[in-house]
């Protein structure tokens, strides 16, 4: 079975001014597109060739790094996309989402600073993640390609903090981007629509 990329799930200026359409061609169009082609040539034939894209993520993981690398990274945009809204970030979180960050994050304001250290202090390429792991809420943050997935969590957010996600806008301003994503773009809809399949 191959994998497909989906068109982004708003129009490519639908993000403005936080997110240019140059950006997102670029990073959907050619990046994310580059991981999944790569992915279908690597599986044909092999056993990840049957397996959802989850399964190949942690079959591959520590045995397999072209297809880990390929199959997480197509993983990590496709949610990506969806974590992103016009008009969204900010407190505008639904009820049962914005319980969890109290009582697990400490509170909207900690979860925001916190979310945004994350990222920040990923050396290197990587993402910023609010993840479910045993019933509670997380923040954490991977290098290149890896996802809460091999650890036994479920993602339920993230930020790409790789350059070629944010370079054309904020240059090397990695902490601009992210203040920009937390508190106008995050799709809370769809974090809890994650919450609520993972719970």
């Amino acid at each position: 079975m191959a994998f497909e990329l989906a068109p982004l799930p708003f129009a490519y200026d639908a993000l403005a001014p936080y997110t240019s359409a140059e950006t997102l061609e670029f990073h959907h169009d050619k990046h994310h597109a580059t991981y999944v082609t790569n992915l279908n040539n690597l599986i044909k034939g092999t056993e990840f060739e049957s397996m959802s894209l989850e399964e190949v993520i942690v079959a591959s993981a520590g045995k397999n790094a072209p297809v880990f690398n390929n199959a997480a990274q197509h993983f990590n945009h496709a949610e990506f996309w969806k974590f992103q809204k016009k008009d969204g970030g900010g407190t505008k979180i639904p009820a049962k989402i914005q319980a969890l960050i109290d009582s697990d994050l400490g509170g909207y304001d900690k979860f925001r600073a916190d979310f945004i250290q994350a990222g920040v202090t990923q050396f290197g390429s990587g993402w910023a993640w609010l993840a479910l792991k045993d019933g509670k809420l997380t923040i954490t943050k991977t290098s290149n390609a890896d996802n809460p997935l091999t650890s036994g969590a479920t993602p339920i957010l993230t930020a790409d903090v790789w350059e070629h996600g944010y370079y054309i806008d904020y240059r090397n301003l990695r902490a601009k981007f992210l203040e920009a994503f937390v508190d106008h773009l995050i799709n809370w809809d769809y974090v809890l629509e994650c919450y609520e399949k993972a719970a």
